[in-house]
Formats: structure tokens, sequence, C-alpha cells
């Protein structure tokens, strides 16, 4: 059976057949037997009615002649008795009861020939049917004893099958507990072990049935899902390094990319740098190399361990101006990452490594980005330097134009009068001397009062408060400076103004104002900001006073035209004009910068 193990259902299905085998053969021959009892009583009974018969016929054979035909009737019914078919069985095999049987069944033929006969006496039959009747009671004795034998087999035999029953059943009870039951609880035990993640259960059922392969599978899945588990469990792991990494560099070059924007690069920020990121990689000697446009050799360097000693190559150029390479130099692995950008280089970051040991490709990824990112900071400084040289330069030519405008023209008006007063004083001519010392001294206000202009014109800024607030300032200081009423009225809270753009329209509506304040001998001055459509905005200054005479840029008037210049370099034109009611309006009217784009010019249209 261990070379060819049979399987659970087959043992079970021969344990049940075995006892339904049993049963059934028990069954069969317990009604065998109770079938062959059955037949003793009957032949009890008519073995007991031979002696009647017997004694009757003794009886007839006593009485003589007259009682031959009565004889020869019982003799005939005593006959048929005798050849009973229950008697039938007793005729063969070697029972005592046969014996006995035949034994009595000759004795009544010897009988019945005695009592045929014509005068048999009356001893000879007394005596042959006492021995007949001794027979017949040894017949009875017999089927008695053999029908009690009967009886007691039918006992021996319902004892033994119950007996072979319950052993049969108890072994096959046995073999359900040890082959089935145990190791059925062995393994819902393991599958809930492993069901709770212990996946060093092991099932040891020894026997070569389906429960058997069944604990194998069972071993070779919890050992497959261990496998599997602590695979998982470790890419797990490197998963959330990995994200650690990219979150640990993402928040690196986050810092990096917010100091660098909030202000200027500087060395402070750039030993930082070096430092977090020599912490960050574990790495102890990063360098960082800064050179200039013409330089040979770097103007910075920067190291995040003071500890390591400066770089001490003679030759820069394989390092500054190389391509990212890795190479090894001294015994050591180096790594260098140039920092280049629109084909500017900046400097080079690199990286030393002991011989044997190498970067991860995080890490390899986080210098590349780190050194991108320290170019673009550095492109973004250029740039800024240049935007403030271009904007100093800028500035020097506004101051220069605003010079030459008004100062400049008022001191060569003051040099003119000046010769006529030389000329005057040369001929002695008191009322030209007297006229040019008036224009001289109204020259001299005129200046003076345009220097004032220009500081607060060069001292003009717009604050956090944007261009509406820099307006309600602006007309703060007017009113100050004067009795007339200023009213403001401002509509333009949707437009987006370049700072030039606010600048000219402040000095703009300074200038008008000032302009009013001084000539206009009114009571009141409206200064309004509108947008005319969706392209055009509006300036407006207007007064209620006597009016702009028909020649308005007569000497010393130079408001007006620093209005119109105003104008031009917005692209725009200014107009003043008489107003019908009374008093002088400006009026300039433009187009923002945003609106000159193409791309603000579709989506207006």
């Amino acid at each position: 059976m261990n070379r060819h193990p049979m399987s659970l259902v087959t043992r079970i299905s021969l344990g049940l057949l075995l006892i339904v085998t049993l049963s059934v053969v028990t069954l069969v021959a317990s009604y065998w037997l109770s079938e062959r009892v059955n037949q003793d009583p009957q032949a009890m009974n008519i073995a007991g009615s031979l002696r009647m018969q017997t004694y009757h016929a003794g009886l007839l054979a006593m009485q003589g002649p007259e009682a031959q035909t009565e004889l020869a009737q019982v003799t005939a019914r005593l006959q048929n008795t005798w050849e009973h078919p229950t008697f039938r069985r007793f005729s063969y095999g070697d029972s005592a009861v046969r014996e006995s049987y035949q034994n009595a069944y000759q004795g009544w033929q010897e009988l019945q020939t005695i009592l045929l006969q014509p005068n048999p006496t009356q001893r000879q039959v007394t005596n042959a049917v006492n021995e007949q009747v001794l027979r017949i009671e040894q017949v009875v004795t017999h089927i008695q004893q053999d029908a009690e034998a009967k009886i007691s087999n039918l006992r021996v035999w319902l004892i033994v099958s119950l007996i072979v029953t319950v052993l049969v059943a108890s072994i096959v009870m046995y073999s359900l507990k040890t082959r089935f039951e145990q190791p059925l609880l062995h393994l819902s035990a393991a599958a809930k072990r492993i069901g709770g993640g212990d996946f060093t259960t092991r099932v040891n059922i020894p026997h070569q049935d389906e429960l058997g392969s069944l604990a194998k599978t069972i071993n070779k899945m919890s050992d497959t899902i261990g496998f599997m588990y602590g695979r998982l469990e470790q890419r797990v792991q490197e998963q959330t390094e990995a994200l650690q990494h990219s979150h640990t560099t993402l928040m690196f070059l986050y810092d990096i990319a917010q100091k660098t924007n909030e202000k200027a690069v500087d060395f402070d920020n750039f030993e930082k740098i070096i430092q977090r990121l020599r912490s960050l990689l574990n790495v102890p000697d990063i360098e960082l190399c800064l050179l200039t446009d013409l330089g040979n050799a770097p103007y910075l360097q920067v190291q995040g361990n003071p500890d390591n000693s400066r770089c001490v190559s003679l030759n820069c150029d394989d390092c500054m101006f190389g391509d990212e390479v890795c190479s090894e130099e001294n015994g050591k692995r180096i790594y260098r990452f140039p920092l280049r950008r629109e084909q500017q280089n900046f400097g080079v970051l690199v990286c030393r490594l002991e011989p044997g040991e190498t970067i991860a490709d995080w890490q390899y990824q986080l210098l590349r980005s780190v050194s991108e990112q320290l170019a673009l900071a550095l492109s973004v400084r250029n740039e800024e330097d240049q935007v403030r040289r271009l904007t100093l330069m800028k500035e020097r030519t506004v101051i220069a134009r605003e010079l030459h405008d008004s100062l400049a023209q008022a001191l060569s008006y003051l040099k003119i009068q000046v010769t006529r007063l030389n000329k005057a004083l040369a001929i002695n001519n008191q009322a030209m001397i007297e006229d040019v010392s008036s224009e001289l001294k109204q020259g001299l206000d005129a200046a003076y009062r345009q220097l004032r202009e220009l500081l607060t014109t060069f001292r003009l800024k717009v604050d956090d408060g944007g261009f509406v607030e820099a307006v309600q300032n602006t007309v703060s200081q007017l009113q100050g400076q004067t009795e007339q009423t200023i009213h403001l009225d401002f509509r333009i809270n949707n437009a987006h103004l370049a700072p030039h753009e606010e600048i000219h329209l402040l000095q703009i509506i300074r200038e008008a104002s000032q302009n009013a304040m001084h000539h206009s001998q009114g009571q009141h001055i409206w200064i309004r900001l509108q947008p005319l459509d969706e392209h055009r905005i509006q300036l407006t200054v207007e007064d209620d006073g006597v009016g702009i005479p028909d020649s308005p840029e007569k000497l010393n008037h130079y408001g007006l035209a620093i209005i119109r210049e105003r104008g031009k370099h917005l692209g725009g034109e200014a107009r003043i004009e008489r107003r019908a009611e009374g008093g002088t309006g400006v009026y300039f009217e433009f187009s923002p910068q945003y609106m000159t784009s193409d791309s603000a010019k579709a989506e207006a249209y």
C-alpha cells in the first residue's frame, strides 16, 4: 500500500462497503438459520403425533379381526405421517436426528409387519409398540436438540457478526480520524497561520493520499508566498527609499531655487548649498569652482568640507571647459559637472570618491540637477546685472533729457539775457538794463521752479499700493500747494500699465496740474483717467480758469512742450485746448503696452 497508496475516497468506500457487506451477510445468515429453526416445531409436533398413532394402531391390533379394516386405515395414515415432507431433511446427512429418524422409521416397518399379522399376541404387540414409542421419543429428543443447537448457532453468529462489525467500524473510524480528521485539523490550523502572515508554517502529513498532496501543495504555496512577500517587502522598501531620495532631492532643489530667486546668489549661498549637498549625498569631497568669462583660473572655490585641500591642478581648462566626464586621477574617481548655460560657462561642480567607490543613479542625477540649477542661478544673476545696467543707463538718459528740456533751456535763455545785459552796460542803456534785469529775475525764478519740479520728478515712484495710490499721493501733494480744489476721477482699475507708463502719466498729471495752478486763476481742477474703448485710455486735466492764451508756448513756458514730449514717448497724442465753458483742458490718449501685442489684439477682437 505504500507503493500503491489508495486515495481517501477509496479507503472510505472500502470501509463502508465492508460494513455493509457484514450487515448483509449477517441478515442473510440470520434469515437462513431462522428459516431452518422454523421447521423444527412442525417436525416435533408431527413426531409427537406418531406416538399417539402408534398407540392407536397397537390397540386396534389387539382387538382382533373385527378391527382389521380400521387398523389398515390407521396403518396407512401412520405411514403417510412417517413420509411427511418435514422428515425428508432427516433422510440425508450425518446428524444424530437422521440416525434416530432412520432407526425409528425402520422400527415402524417392523412394527407394521407385526400389526398386520392375522393373530398377533398381545404381549408381542405391547413390546413392539413400546419399543417403537421409545424410538419416536429419541427422534423428538434429537429434533429438539437440533433446534436448540441451531438457536445457539444463530446467537453465536449474531454475536460474532456484531463483534466483527464493531471491530470493522472501529478500524474505519480510527482510519478516518488518523487519515482524514487530524490532517484536516492540521491543514485548517496551517491555513489560519498562513492567513495571519506566518509563512514559515509547515504541515507534516506522511500519508501518500489527497491530504498529503494538499499538505505538500500548501507547504510549497507557503514557501512561494513567503518568497514573494519578502521580495515585495524588499521592493516596497526600495521604492520607499527611492521616493525618500526623490523627495529629499526635490526639496533640496526647491530650496536652491527659492534661495537663488529670493536674492542674488553669493558666497554664503554657495557655501551652504555645497555643505548640504555633501551631507545629503554622504560624499565628503565635493567642490564648486566658479570662473569668469575671460579667466583661466577659478575666482571662487567652495568645498563642503573645510578640511579638504583646494584643487591644486595647474591646468584648469580640462576641468572647467570639458564635458561631463568621470575619470580616474591620483587613485580617486572624479565626476565633473560643468555649470554651462546658453554657450556660457560659469564653472564646474566636482565630486571626488575614494578608490572602489561609486555613486548611485539618484546621486548622479542630483549632482547634475544641482549643477544645472546653479548654472541657471548664475545666468539669471548675469541677466539681472545686465538689466540693472540698462535700467541705469536708461534712467541717466531720462535725467539728461529732463535737464536738457528744462534747466538747459533756462540756462541758455539766461545766458542770452546776460549777453544782452553786457551790451546794455556797454552802451549804458538804462531801460535795456532794467528790462534784462527783470527777465533775468523771471528766468532764475523759472529755473529754480523747474529744478524743484525735476527733483520731485526724480523722487517720484510707485509704491506697493499701486498706481491708484501713487496718483492719490500726487494729488494730495498738489492740493497742499494751492487753494484750488482738485478733483480726481480714477476709472482704470482694470488696466495693466507698465512702470514707465505709470511714471509718464504721473508726470503729465503733475505738469498739467501745476500749469493750471500757476496760470488758470480758477477755483477747480479736474483730473480724470478713463477708458475710451477696449484699446485706449484717456487722461484729462481741466480747470475753470481764464483759459489758455492764443500763443501759449511763449518764452519760459516749457511745461506744455514737456507734456507733448512725454505723450510721444507713450505713443499717444496730447492736446491742450480752451474749454467752451471756460478754462483749459489737457487731453491725452494712448494705448497701453499690453494692448499693442498681437496676442492681446487677437483676444480683444
